[in-house]
C-alpha cells in the first residue's frame, strides 16, 4: 500500500500554500479515468467474458496497459511490472492529458536504466478492479450504468488470471521477468506460484507471502472509513455532483494508510512538533505540520482514485495467501521455478522483512540462496518507490542473472 506517484513518494515535507491552492474546488464524485477522458499513453486489450474465483462473472473485461521498448521476434524479452495498490499503468512518463500524475518508477525503467528499455519490452497493466482503464467498479455495465457495488469480489488470483489472458493476447507465452512491489509483489509471487512455467525471473519487493491478521485489521478500518461516509451511498455515487461523492471517507482512508507507508523516524525527523503556520494548534485553531501533510495527500488522492475501486483492491490484498488451497505457504513456494530476488526494507512497518525472509527461504531458485536482500532506508514501506538507486541495483542483478535450468529443481 503506497502512494505510487512521484509527487507523493518523495521524502515527506511541509505542505506549502501553493500546494493547498492546487486543491481548491470541489473534488469529483470519482477520480477514475472515464471513457470521455483523454486516452494518454494507454493501450487496451479485450479479454471477453471473465469468471472470478467467487463464481461471479462479467460479460466483458478489458485491460489497460502501457509499454516501453520493442518485443523481439521470439517474444523472449518481455518484462511484466506489477503496480501497487493505488498505482496504474503509468510507470514512466510525464503528467498530462489522461495521466493526472507522472510515472511512479521513472528512475527504474527506461533506456540505460536498471530495467533497460533498449533491451527489454516492459509492460505495465492496470490491475483488474482498478480505476485507470482496466475494467473495475467505475466501468460501464451493459445496462449503461457503472458496475459500482455490483462489481464482483476480486482476489489477487483473479487479477493474475486476467493478466494470463492478457499475456496470451499479446503473444507472450513466458515472461523474462515478473517484478512488483507491495501489492504488486503479491501479484508477482502469485504469477510464479500459479504459472511457474511462464516466469523465468521473479522480483518480489516489500511484499509478504500472506496478508496477516494485523494487516487485514489495518485495512478494515480504512474500508470502514470509506463505507461510513454518508456520500458513499452504498457504492452508488457516480451521478453525484462535484463535492457530493465519498471524498471525505476516501481521504480519511488514505491518511490512515500513509501512517503505515512511512517510518516513524522519518515523520519525526521531518516534522517534529512544528506548526503549519503561526497560528497555535493549542486551542488557537492552528494545526501541526504533520496533520496538514496528511490532509493534503489524502485530499489529493481523491482526485485520482475511485472509492469503489479502493474497496475492491484493498479486499483483493486481504485475499492474498499463496498457500491457500495449496497445502500451505511452504508447499506453494516450492512450486516456483523462477530465478528469484526478494527485497525487504528494514524500516517497513507495513510488510516487515520477516515476510520477505520467509519467501526467500522457501523458493528453490533464490538469487541469494535462501536469503532476502534487506535495504536500509529511512522511508519505510515507500522506500521501494523512493530508493531508485538501491532498488535499481537489485533489479539489474536479477535481469542479468541466468534463469534456473530444469535440473535445478529436481528433488534430491
Amino acid at each position: 500500500m503506497e502512494w505510487q506517484t512521484v509527487e507523493d513518494t518523495v521524502p515527506s515535507s511541509f505542505v506549502t500554500d501553493a500546494q493547498f491552492r492546487s486543491l481548491l474546488g470541489k473534488p469529483p464524485a470519482t477520480g477514475a479515468w472515464r471513457e470521455s477522458d483523454p486516452v494518454g499513453n494507454r493501450r487496451f486489450v479485450g479479454l471477453g467474458p471473465f469468471t472470478f474465483e467467487s463464481g461471479q462473472s462479467l460479460p466483458y473485461v478489458r485491460v489497460a496497459y502501457e509499454a516501453w521498448g520493442e518485443l523481439n521476434a521470439d517474444a523472449s524479452n518481455a518484462v511484466l511490472i506489477e503496480h501497487a495498490l493505488t498505482g496504474d499503468s503509468h510507470a514512466v512518463g510525464e503528467a498530462g492529458p489522461g495521466h493526472p500524475t507522472s510515472g511512479w518508477w521513472q528512475g527504474i525503467i527506461g533506456p540505460g536504466k536498471a530495467i533497460d528499455t533498449d533491451r527489454w519490452f516492459v509492460v505495465v497493466p492496470n490491475m483488474l478492479g482498478g480505476c485507470q482503464g482496466t475494467t473495475g467498479p467505475a466501468s460501464i455495465a451493459p445496462d449503461g450504468e457503472p458496475w459500482g457495488p455490483r462489481f464482483p469480489f476480486t482476489t489477487i488470483r483473479d487479477q493474475v488470471e486476467a493478466q494470463v489472458r492478457f499475456a496470451d493476447e499479446l503473444g507472450i507465452g513466458r515472461w523474462a521477468a515478473v517484478v512488483g512491489g507491495s501489492m504488486g509483489g503479491m501479484s508477482a509471487l502469485e504469477w510464479a506460484v500459479s504459472h511457474p512455467d511462464r516466469v523465468e525471473r521473479l522480483g518480489v519487493i516489500a511484499a509478504p507471502p500472506v496478508t496477516t491478521a494485523d494487516q487485514v485489521a489495518l485495512n478494515s478500518v480504512q474500508l470502514e472509513a470509506v463505507r461510513t461516509d454518508p456520500h458513499f451511498r452504498g457504492g452508488d455515487y457516480y451521478d453525484q455532483a462535484d463535492g457530493e461523492g465519498p471524498h471525505r471517507g476516501l481521504a480519511l482512508a488514505r491518511r490512515m494508510a500513509l501512517l503505515n507507508y512511512r517510518s516513524p523516524d522519518e515523520l519525526n525527523a521531518r516534522f517534529a512538533r512544528s506548526w503549519q503556520s503561526d497560528i497555535s494548534p493549542f486551542g488557537g485553531g492552528g494545526r501541526f505540520a504533520v496533520e496538514s501533510y496528511l490532509d493534503f495527500h489524502g485530499n489529493k488522492f481523491t482526485r485520482r482514485f475511485d472509492a469503489n475501486s479502493y474497496v475492491t483492491v484493498v479486499q483483493a490484498m486481504n485475499s492474498h495467501d499463496v498457500g491457500r488451497g495449496r497445502g500451505g505457504v511452504a508447499a506453494a513456494l516450492e512450486r516456483v521455478t523462477a530465478r528469484t530476488l526478494v527485497v525487504g526494507i528494514d524500516s517497513d512497518r507495513l510488510f516487515p522483512v520477516e515476510g520477505q525472509r520467509e519467501i526467500a527461504a522457501g523458493v528453490p531458485g533464490g538469487l541469494d540462496g535462501g536469503n532476502a536482500v534487506v535495504i536500509r532506508s529511512e522511508y519505510g514501506h515507500d522506500g521501494f518507490l523512493i530508493e531508485d538507486e538501491l532498488i535499481g541495483e537489485q533489479l539489474a542483478r536479477l535481469l542479468a542473472a541466468m534463469p534456473p535450468t530444469r535440473q535445478d529443481h529436481v528433488p534430491e
